[in-house]
């Protein structure tokens, strides 16, 4: 698992990294704040991860690599973003497909650092939310983590619970890493393309 994990990471910074360009394309920014966007979106879920795991350095520090990733992924969506009629579908896409990619990531390292399942899935749920949180805050837009009547944390808490339970099940922790994917792909784009969701709470009035 240890050669797996650093690229699901490589794999999650450059996706989340291309929703945050994105997000500063329909912003009308220069240049500086697409790589901003980018570099933030793509390293927030990871770096508040390795902060709570108290891994010291933290991972893009570890492997400044990434940095450049970031960037280049901004330089190409700021030539290409035009080219894109629906920017904001794209972004909706593109975040699915982090999210499946982040969410194994975040499972992964926190069972290289031992921790107990409940940590391991929220670590999970952390490193795939936080990159979008804080993009779509920082852009002003609400954040896809709120909209209602769409399966997004659901979608990271259940692929970061299949893993446990998978490896708890003896199953090996890469093929439980995939499944983890497989299944925050399948819930979020379930949710998007066939409107999926779980009740929301309606108010009542009060009784007297």
């Amino acid at each position: 698992m240890a050669g797996l994990v650093p690229w699901l990471d490589y794999a999650s910074v450059l996706v989340f990294a291309l929703t945050g360009a994105l997000v500063a394309s329909r912003a009308q920014l220069d240049l500086v704040g697409f790589i901003f966007f980018a570099t933030l979106t793509g390293i927030g879920g990871g770096t508040v991860r390795d902060l709570v795991l108290g891994r010291d350095p933290v991972f893009w520090v570890e492997r400044p690599e990434l940095i450049l990733l970031t960037t280049g992924a901004a330089v190409v969506v700021f030539f290409t973003a035009h080219l894109f009629e629906s920017r904001y579908n794209l972004i909706v896409w593109l975040d699915a497909f982090a999210l499946a990619v982040a969410v194994p990531a975040g499972v992964g390292l926190a069972l290289e650092a031992g921790v107990s399942p409940v940590v391991v899935v929220a670590m999970g749920v952390v490193t795939g939310t936080f990159g979008g949180l804080i993009r779509d805050v920082v852009g002003n837009e609400l954040p896809m983590v709120l909209k209602q009547g769409e399966l997004y944390v659901t979608a990271t808490f259940g692929g970061a619970v299949m893993a446990v339970a998978l490896i708890g099940l003896g199953m090996p922790r890469p093929v439980a890493l995939i499944f983890c994917g497989l299944v925050v792909i399948a819930l979020r784009a379930g949710s998007l393309a066939l409107g999926w969701s779980l009740p929301t709470y309606k108010a009542r009035p009060p009784r007297r």
